[in-house]
């Protein structure tokens, strides 16, 4: 039950391990900033601590950043540790073998898909933009942001693409396995996100199929993760939509409730609409290509 024909801990307990640990460490690394914004909200309101985090955190990027950002932290260190002292194995055979170009380009490939989605909602009147283009709103949240995104971008991909498909690899697993595990595993672990729709949950299958891709014809993390974090960057905190149902604070302000939430996310951001399940397999068509000649 617990070991395999090879005498080695099954890929699951591994995995379930390390999501129990990530959960722990995550929990862990939030405190400092839950204790500071309890004594704010204690002190701003007389003796009175607002219960629902979110609204007390929607106006205070800084201190959603370090809530957040130190659970992602967190995160990270407990991937790390996991995949030394349990896997017994480096970060190079996590993932992390140096490819600028892959990252470079994960990056403008996250970027644009998310500026193509956006300009096309707007030219066929999904969605209305409220500032106008020469005047974009440069606030605290677009910095803060992009360091939340960043880090996500990298916890992420550590976790769902580098820990859990070399974990199952190490393990003779088949391949359209460790595929749909890791995907799978991605898409519940955002499963009590605000907002959550069946197809947003849906997409996040697809784009975590999508990331496996990548992290395979590359054989590193660095263009899923720079996809990821563009993707995410620019889809809050450029065009103001949600991501994956958490508020936006985007440079540019836009309305969607007129439009089709089957096309624009409605609430849960882009990822809930058909339009991001298009763009997502696009992604494979792209990265095929941009690796067709590669020898890995």
């Amino acid at each position: 039950m617990f070991t395999n024909q090879n005498n080695q801990i099954r890929s699951g307990w591994i995995i379930l391990i390390g999501l129990i640990a990530m959960y722990i460490a995550q929990s862990i690394f939030s405190i400092p900033g839950m204790l500071f914004l309890a004594v704010t909200e204690f002190t701003n309101q007389s003796a009175t601590i607002t219960i629902d985090i979110m609204s007390a955190l929607e106006n205070r990027p800084w201190m959603l950043l370090l809530i957040q950002g130190g659970g992602t932290i967190g995160g990270i260190l407990a991937t790390i540790l996991l995949w030394k002292f349990l896997n017994k194995k480096t970060l190079k055979e996590l993932g992390f073998k140096r490819s600028w170009k892959d990252f470079g380009f994960g990056l403008f490939l996250g970027a644009i898909s998310i500026t193509l989605i956006f300009l096309f909602l707007l030219a066929i009147g999904e969605i209305e933009l409220l500032n106008s283009f020469s005047q974009p709103d440069f606030n605290v949240f677009t910095f803060s942001f992009l360091i939340m995104f960043i880090l996500v971008g990298f916890f992420e991909e550590m976790f769902f693409r580098g820990y859990v498909m070399q974990t199952m690899a190490s393990r003779q697993n088949k391949k359209w396995l460790i595929y749909l595990v890791s995907a799978v595993v991605f898409s519940v672990a955002h499963g009590a996100n605000p907002n959550v729709s069946i197809i947003g949950l849906l997409n996040i299958v697809f784009v975590g199929l999508l990331f496996a891709y990548m992290f395979e014809r590359t054989n590193n993390l660095w263009l899923p993760i720079g996809y990821h974090i563009t993707w995410n960057y620019f889809q809050g905190s450029v065009f103001g939509f949600a991501v994956s149902g958490i508020s936006p604070h985007g440079l540019y302000q836009i309305d969607s409730t007129n439009g089709n939430t089957l096309l624009t996310g409605g609430a849960f951001g882009l990822e809930g609409g058909l339009i991001a399940t298009v763009f997502i397999l696009i992604g494979f068509l792209i990265t095929w290509l941009y690796t067709k000649n590669r020898i890995v």
